[in-house]
């Protein structure tokens, strides 16, 4: 069956990033840098790896910094050029080939109204097509991308597709949790959803996380329901009205993830993607090495003075 390919995404990017107060006070979330990358551009490689042509960031107040990265900046490149510095010249060009690989539309969220608001805000551009949604806390980095992995998945069912990943019992209070009627491989039929249950009420050990492939019908159901929790449209609750007449499966995707949006997840990140680096690696090498012993020093010349 002939299906509309998947060529739209959206990145809801409009939260106000409380959690990394005071530097989110004048400082994008997205715009926190990953070593030397911000984490917003690990997605949209991700996006333009898996086929996407059209990107919608929905913004908020506050948010230009996102534009101007994504943009262009001519000074800077002249800056640089008069001064030889073509390596320098080839980082900026190569954030400047994202942008010609793939529309960059930018659609502001006038309220924080939820992670569902902030998907129906792309509907003008997203007219009735089936699109993805990546939010940019999570950092998912491998091949193939995780994305083009739930979009391959969507051409063979048709179905909203969410990306799911097995998580230890201890932290299921953390996501929210996929009940499953079974599947083939890695492919899983989805039931239900609990948001952040109690491990003893989990129905699985499958969490949703950050990449979802919306069928057309999830935006319809958007636009239909009322606020919940804390008085925001919830994308979970437009999903779960979908399955009775469509289909959600979720896919265990492959490749390596990250949640950049707590402040240990933010260093873990760093510290992981920082350690894969050969011109990085020997020099945090040694600088870890140095902690461990002074810490093991510290230890032990705590127990002597007891």
């Amino acid at each position: 069956m002939n299906r509309p390919e998947v060529r739209k995404a959206v990145f809801p990017a409009a939260g106000l990033g409380t959690r990394f107060l005071p530097i989110t006070k004048a400082q994008p979330k997205e715009m926190l840098p990953l070593v030397d990358r911000p984490s917003i551009q690990y997605g949209v490689e991700e996006a333009i790896a898996s086929g996407i042509q059209h990107i919608v960031m929905v913004t908020g107040g506050g948010k230009r910094a996102i534009f101007d990265h994504f943009d262009r900046s001519r000074e800077l490149e002249l800056y640089l050029e008069e001064r030889g510095k073509h390596e320098l010249l080839e980082t900026l060009a190569e954030v400047n080939r994202l942008s010609d690989r793939c529309a960059i539309s930018y659609i502001t969220q006038k309220e924080p109204l939820g992670l569902g608001h902030a998907v129906l805000t792309a509907q003008p551009i997203i007219n009735g097509d089936p699109c993805a949604v990546l939010l940019p806390d999570d950092v998912i980095l491998g091949g193939p991308p995780c994305l083009g992995q739930l979009i391959e998945a969507y051409r063979q069912t048709g179905a909203t597709v969410l990306a799911a990943r097995r998580v230890p019992n201890r932290q299921v209070s953390r996501y929210g949790i996929i009940a499953t009627a079974g599947g083939s491989g890695p492919l899983h039929e989805v039931t239900d959803f609990v948001e952040k249950p109690e491990p003893k009420d989990a129905p699985s050990d499958l969490a949703s996380l950050g990449r979802y492939v919306l069928a057309p019908d999830v935006m319809t159901e958007l636009g239909r329901i009322d606020p919940g929790a804390g008085g925001e449209l919830q994308l979970v609750d437009a999903i779960r009205r979908t399955l009775a007449t469509g289909k959600v499966v979720a896919l265990e995707f492959e490749g390596e993830y990250y949640d950049t949006g707590t402040i240990p997840g933010y260093l873990k990140a760093n510290l992981a993607l920082a350690l894969q680096r050969e011109d990085l690696r020997e020099d945090l090498l040694d600088v870890i090495r140095t902690m461990v012993d002074r810490d093991e020093l510290s230890v032990r010349s705590g127990s002597a003075r007891v």
